[in-house]
C-alpha cells in the first residue's frame, strides 16, 4: 500500500462517524461495515440484535505522507463520549460502541498513547474497546456514503465538527 495505511473505527453510527473522516486531508478511502461480527456477512437488521457483537465501524485507507495516525485519532476522538457503553447521542446498542481495531501491531503503541493522553481529559473511565480487527463485513449498499446521498439525514455528530475536519492540518 506504499504510504498508505488502514485503521477501523466505531463511534456510534457508522454515518456520521464515516462523513467526519473522510473530509480529513489525506484519508483517501473509506467504507461502512460491522467489524468482529461472531457471524459471518451480517445483514444490518442481524447486527441490530446484538447477537452477531458486531459494531458499526468504518474501514479507512489514509496516507501517512498526509496524516498520521495520531492526528486522525485526535480528530475522531472529537466526535465521541469516549466514557459512554454501547450508546454515542441518540444510537443505542452494542453496536454503537466505540472501538479502534488494528491491523498492524506496531499501531497499538500509537493508539495507547493516544487513548492515554485522551484519558487525562476525563474523570471517568474510558470505554473505547481497542482490539486486532478480527473481520469486517462491507455494510449495504445504502449505508455507504449516506450523509452525502442525505444531507438532512440523522447525525449524532454536531455540524461544527464537520468544519473542523476540513481545517485539519494535514502531517
Amino acid at each position: 500500500m506504499g504510504n498508505k495505511s488502514e485503521i477501523y473505527l466505531a463511534g456510534g453510527c457508522f454515518w456520521g462517524t464515516e462523513h467526519f473522516l473522510k473530509l480529513i486531508t489525506g484519508v483517501e478511502e473509506t467504507q461502512v461495515g460491522y467489524a468482529n461480527s461472531l457471524t459471518p456477512n451480517p445483514t444490518y437488521e442481524a447486527v441490530c440484535t446484538g447477537e452477531t457483537n458486531a459494531v458499526e465501524t468504518v474501514r479507512v485507507i489514509y496516507n501517512g505522507d498526509q496524516v498520521d495516525l495520531e492526528k486522525l485519532l485526535e480528530l475522531f476522538f472529537k466526535t465521541i463520549d469516549p466514557t459512554s457503553v454501547n450508546q454515542q447521542g441518540g444510537d443505542i446498542g452494542t453496536q454503537y460502541r466505540t472501538g479502534i481495531y488494528y491491523t498492524d501491531a506496531t499501531q497499538l503503541i500509537v493508539i495507547s498513547s493516544a487513548v492515554e493522553k485522551l484519558s487525562k481529559q476525563y474523570d471517568r473511565p474510558l470505554v473505547i474497546e481497542i482490539q486486532p480487527l478480527q473481520n469486517f463485513y462491507e455494510a449495504e449498499l445504502y449505508h455507504q456514503d449516506y450523509l452525502d446521498k442525505n444531507p438532512k439525514g440523522y447525525c449524532h455528530i454536531h455540524p461544527d465538527l464537520f468544519e473542523l475536519a476540513k481545517k485539519a492540518r494535514p502531517v
